[in-house]
């Protein structure tokens, strides 16, 4: 019997009759099919070195054919409740905590280097650090609820990071880049930089992101200052339903990464 696990959980696409309608043909050509749930129950495994998940009591293993293990139980509840919360068909939408680990697993595990150096990069050209040269209305929301975040990199970790007018790149003190790497050290691990990495990736600061992981700020504190700047422009120009289900799609995905973050957390 073909080994279910082995193969891709996610499914193989394999298109549909064609049509005589040419609309609806074309409709089917894009669709892709999700692929039947074919397990009843999840569960978790204590090993040596975490929380394996399993699917009928079979283990699940990554897309890199590694065991998919979380390192704490609650870390692994989660990845559980999103294998348990799938109906008739498995949906990898609804899925993002699982495919965060599975890349901690199978790629930033091996890459654990570049992507603690990335988000320190992130930190010398930090969202923060770069002011609107006008209005005064938006220089001032800028400064109010920006530089108390800079004031707590400074005072906590010596991250005296300057000011810059406009977008021309200024280049940081490397003594504030260097201290924000110390602090970030204490999170060099594949899943907790995985995590740190999406929430820096999503609102452009890598202080705002080691800010949440030390839990100076909460996750929508967090985003809100990250979008200031687009929030400010909304309020005198609009928006429109595409732009709204960007953003809430990115803070989803923001959510489950900080969702994760705290679960490995919880173990220290």
């Amino acid at each position: 019997m073909r080994d279910e696990l082995s193969q891709d959980i996610f499914g193989t696409f394999i298109p549909e009759p064609s049509h005589e309608d040419p609309v609806r043909r074309a409709q089917i050509q894009m669709k892709r099919p999700l692929p039947k749930r074919f397990y009843e129950n999840v569960g978790m495994e204590e090993r040596e070195d975490g929380f394996s998940i399993t699917l009928d009591g079979k283990p699940v293993k990554t897309p890199a054919k590694k065991l998919l293990t979380l390192p704490t139980r609650e870390a692994a509840e989660l990845v559980v409740a999103e294998w348990a919360g799938q109906g008739e068909f498995i949906d990898p939408a609804t899925m993002p905590i699982t495919k965060l680990a599975n890349t901690a697993i199978d790629a930033v595990s091996n890459s654990l280097a570049d992507v603690f150096d990335e988000i320190v990069r992130f930190a010398g050209t930090d969202l923060l650090c770069y002011r609107a040269d006008g209005p005064k209305e938006l220089t001032d929301r800028q400064a109010t609820r920006w530089d108390p975040v800079l004031a707590w990199a400074a005072t906590a970790h010596a991250a005296r990071f300057i000011l810059v007018e406009g977008v021309m790149h200024q280049e940081q003190p490397g003594e504030a880049v260097s201290a924000f790497a110390r602090a970030l050290e204490r999170y060099r691990d594949p899943f907790r930089i995985s995590c740190l990495n999406v929430v820096t990736t999503l609102t452009g600061s890598a202080v705002l992101a080691l800010a949440f992981a030390e839990g100076a700020f909460e996750l929508d504190e967090i985003w809100s200052f990250a979008h200031l700047d687009e929030d400010w422009t909304l309020e005198h120009w609009g928006t429109d339903t595409e732009a709204e289900a960007r953003r809430e799609a990115r803070y989803a995905e923001c959510a489950s990464a900080a969702s994760l973050f705290a679960a490995l957390h919880s173990a220290n």
